[in-house]
This record gives C-alpha cells, structure tokens and sequence, in this order.
C-alpha cells in the first residue's frame, strides 16, 4: 500500500525485497483498513455504549494489526502462528460484535456490509497464512 494523499502513511517505501516486515504483508494492511472503518463505523452508537461496545469492537478491530504485527517481529515462526491465531479470535470476536450492533440497531446493516466483507476477506488471508506458515514447521 502506498499513498501519496497529504499526511497518509507510506507503506513499502524502499521495500523492493520481498515481505522485510509486518507493514509489507497485505493482510496486515487490510487488518488496518478494516481498523478505520470501524472507528468510522461506531462514531454514531449511543453515546451510552462509549464504554461497553464500542470500546470493546475498537479494541478487537485494533488487535487484528498488533498481534500480526507483534507475530512477524518473533523469531520463530511457532510464535507468528500463535500470534496469527489470535488475529483470528480477534476477527471472530468483531463479528460477534457487529452482528451485536446490527442486531441492537446502533448501525444499520447497510452501514455494516463492508465491515463484514473486509471480515470474511481477514479471516480467509489470516487462515491461509496460518496454514502456510505451518508448512515450513
């Protein structure tokens, strides 16, 4: 991903290597699109659910991209795959969440669909990569 809008991160600027570090692998980087959407996508829950579900849906959108991150910076690749595993609770907890939301009408489904296709496409590349990284075991 690399951006050239004002202030945007520039990811894989001088990276012309193959994968050198978290930022570089793609999973990594959708885990962070779907991190802004749903920050985007909570800013209208009730003001009540600040503390409950909205803080709890921010912070298993945001431990998708810590733990692969935390995982590709171990030394083994044991440790990634545990890492990569709880990427993937982290996903299955989201999507309890929105459902949650959905369900209990803080955002319409309409508003949801994308979060749950960005989802399906984290919990397809984080399970293919867990397979992957359990070959070379």
């Amino acid at each position: 991903m690399i951006s050239d809008k004002p202030g945007a991160i520039r990811y894989n600027v001088g990276m012309n290597q193959g994968t050198q570090n978290y930022k570089d692998l793609i999973v990594w980087q959708k885990s962070i699109a779907l991190a802004k959407t749903i920050y985007k996508l909570t800013q209208t829950f009730p003001k009540e659910e600040r503390f409950g579900l909205v803080s709890q849906t921010r912070r298993a959108a945001v431990s998708i991209p810590s733990n692969i991150a935390e995982g590709q910076a171990r030394h083994t690749t044991g440790e990634f795959i545990q890492f990569i595993s709880h990427a993937e609770g982290s996903v299955a907890e989201l999507d309890t969440q929105i459902i949650l939301s959905v369900e209990l009408k803080f955002c319409a489904k309409k508003d949801a669909i994308a979060a749950y296709e960005m989802i399906d496409e984290l919990r397809r590349m984080l399970n293919a990569l867990r397979r992957k990284l359990a070959e070379r075991q």
